[in-house]
Parts: C-alpha cells; structure tokens; sequence
C-alpha cells in the first residue's frame, strides 16, 4: 500500500480495508476523533458507534514534525522504529505494553490497545494521584528491557543484529542531541525565554563549567552502544492507574547507553515533585515522589542485578572466564556507573526543559508568573547540583541529600 496521510475523512475506510480490524469492528459505523497533542504524531481514537467497548487507537507519523509544522521535515521512518520496539516489549514485558492489532511500516501506521481506564502519568502526579504499584512495575520493566537487549544477555550476532535494527533512527537521535544536549543551553530561535528568565538564561549560556558536563554526557549518549532504549521516557509517554503501567510512544528508541531512559525518567519525577513544592505546598506528597523515586532507582538495581546473576554467558563473558569475587566486583562498578550516569543525563534532561522547546506541563504549565519562575529557576539549580556533581552521587541518599538541598 503506498503512503498517504490518515485523516478523520479517510481512517474509517483505511481500517475497514484491514480485514483483522474490519472482523473487530464488525462493519459498525464509527466515531473517529483526532487526540494527539505530542510533539511528533497523529493519534486517533476510533470507537464503533453501536458498541462502546469495541475501541483502538491509530497512530500515523507524517514527514515533518509535528509540534514545528510542515517547513520542518523529518522521516516517517520513526515509526518503523516504534512499531519494531513495541514488538520487542510485547515478547519482553508484555504486561506493560499495549497490544498491538496491526502495525505498516510503510504506511508509518500502528493500531493498538485504547488504554481509555488509564490517564498520562504526568497529568495524574499533578493531581496528586497515589499509584501504589508504579515503581514495581517500571523498574521490572526497566530491568528486563534494558538486561536482555544488552551484552549482558544476548550473544555477540544477536546483539548486532539488534542494532542493525535501530541504528537508523538517526533523525530522531539528532533531535535529541540537538534539543536535550545543545540548543537549551545557548542562543537559539527554539529556545522559550521568559522574559523575566532572561539573566538566568544568560548565565546558563556562559556557564561553561556546565556545558563540559554536558558534553560528557552528550558524548556518552552519541557513542555507548549498550542496550535498546526507549528513548524518551518521561512521565508522558507512560499511562497508569491503581493497577496498571503501559509504557507508550517509543519512537526515539536506539541502541544507546543505560542510564539514559532511567534518568529520563528520574527528572520528570524530580521534576513534578519540584512543581508541587511550589504550587500545592503538600509536604506529604512530596516525600510519596521522592520515596517513589528512590524506589525506581533501587529496584532496579536489585532487578537487573538478579537477572545478570542468572545468565551464565553472553556476549560479554563466557562461563569459567573469571572467578565469583572478581565477577561480583566488575557487577558492582558496572552498577554504579549505571546510576551515577543515570543522575548526570536526568541533570541534562531536567536543565534543557527550563528555555529549551518543549517544556513540561508542570513547570511551564503554572499559570501564576512568579511561582512558575520560581520553580523554573528551582528546577535549573536541581538540575546543575546533579549534572556538575553526577560521578560522585553513587547511592540514594547523595541523591535525596542533594535534591532537598537545591530545591
């Protein structure tokens, strides 16, 4: 089928030409609506008008970028990467994935589960909503994603095979390198300055003392080969509720270095829990996001280290090469630098959303002037305290220290 570009005029005979959807919906007429409001996509909800249960969501990548408009080009081929790393998560982690009914690379086109019981993590921590199982759950699904497309499980032709599969993702992976680790930090058009912001601005762009680190860790991004990532992990490409965790939206996923999507991860919560400091003044919920924070990052670690204790060989070590001590010792540095990386690119992850493009809504979104500056300049100084300090925040309590310190 050749490329064209779904709309609410033409999605309903597009899906009824798919046989599989067709048989789902049982020739129902249907109610088609336009959702999307990420940066990148077009997302449809489409429900048979005759049964509400019967429902999926359709998601297209068009040849430009979505938040920047038709003048900005960008390859449909991102979604070839998203519906290659959804598959991957069905076979790893299914239980926390959506379902996928159909997928066209060539049509740039993914049919999946409607997760219509579950809300945008992002939208329910700035409620102040409790999710009692979210860090069991993430930091299983950190721990097996990252572990078995990694060295550390597969051998040395499943490993490259892998990232012959996603190593062409480099349109999206410039994005990152130029809006997560450059144009946020100096002079550029798609930065977002408030006016009251600009000397701080100006101080983070001559900060060079700053942008070394930055470098460091943008090198580290652009060259360590470790494990299939997600890419961009935030709180708003995860959908929850009291009892489940979907992860949504990879289509940034590469081979790339695994404290990446961790410290995605660690500064969006770090940084709603700034915003609450800020706005709902609640001391209790606070604590609930750093201690959910804390759990992540240690359940992880405890996650990932059973499953590497299991595998006898890889592509990294063959059975008999070393002995247990020496093992457990090489298993404990390759930890911490797995956590002390993950600090320093959440430090980068939580700066670049202060002027760069594409702020978070729990920070931009604040609608009274001068709380949202403050929790702007709040969240830079959190974010400087962990990307200068990085290497040496090598265990929780560092990490809780210099947080509570900084806000």
């Amino acid at each position: 089928m050749s490329y064209y570009i779904l709309d609410t005029e033409n999605l309903g005979s597009f899906l009824f030409s798919i046989e599989s959807i067709k048989e789902y919906f049982k020739e129902s007429s249907l109610d088609i609506q336009e959702i999307g409001d990420g940066n990148l996509n077009f997302v449809f909800i489409v429900t048979s008008t005759s049964d509400k249960t019967k429902t999926l969501i359709v998601k297209q990548a068009v040849p430009y970028l979505r938040i920047a408009g038709e003048g900005f080009a960008l390859s449909r081929e991102r979604m070839s990467f998203e519906i290659r790393a959804l598959k991957l998560y069905n076979n790893l982690a299914p239980k926390y994935v959506p379902d996928i009914y159909y997928a066209d690379e060539k049509m740039s086109v993914v049919i999946m589960q409607n997760l219509n019981r579950h809300i945008i993590l992002r939208k329910g921590l700035i409620q102040k909503r409790i999710y009692p199982d979210f860090a069991n759950h993430i930091s299983t699904f950190l721990a097996e994603v990252l572990f078995f497309n990694s060295s550390l499980a597969l051998n040395s032709s499943e490993k490259r095979s892998l990232m012959d599969r996603f190593n062409k993702n480099t349109q999206l992976c410039k994005l990152t390198e130029d809006f997560v680790f450059t144009s946020a930090f100096m002079q550029d058009e798609t930065n977002e300055i408030e006016l009251t912001c600009k000397d701080e601005a100006k101080e983070l762009f001559e900060d060079m003392e700053f942008k070394q680190q930055v470098l460091k860790l943008k090198y580290i991004f652009m060259t360590q080969s470790d494990t299939l990532l997600h890419g961009d992990l935030h709180t708003g490409s995860i959908m929850v509720n009291t009892e489940d965790t979907y992860i949504i939206d990879p289509e940034f996923a590469f081979i790339g270095p695994f404290g990446f999507d961790i410290g995605a991860l660690i500064a969006n919560m770090i940084n709603v829990t700034i915003s609450h400091y800020y706005q709902s003044h609640d001391e209790s919920y606070m604590e609930y996001l750093l201690d959910v924070t804390c759990k992540i990052l240690i359940e992880f670690q405890s996650k990932f280290l059973t499953l590497w204790n299991r595998q006898k060989e890889s592509a990294l070590i063959r059975e008999s090469f070393i002995d247990d001590e020496h093992l457990m010792n090489y298993k404990k540095t390759f930890m911490r630098t797995i956590f002390t990386q993950s600090i320093g690119f959440a430090g980068v992850k939580m700066a670049r959303r202060v002027f760069g493009i594409a702020g978070v809504e729990e920070i931009r979104g604040i609608k009274d002037d001068k709380v949202r500056k403050q929790a702007m300049l709040s969240t830079l100084r959190v974010a400087k305290k962990l990307l200068l300090n990085y290497e040496d925040i090598d265990n929780i309590k560092k990490l809780t220290v210099a947080i509570k310190e900084s806000i």
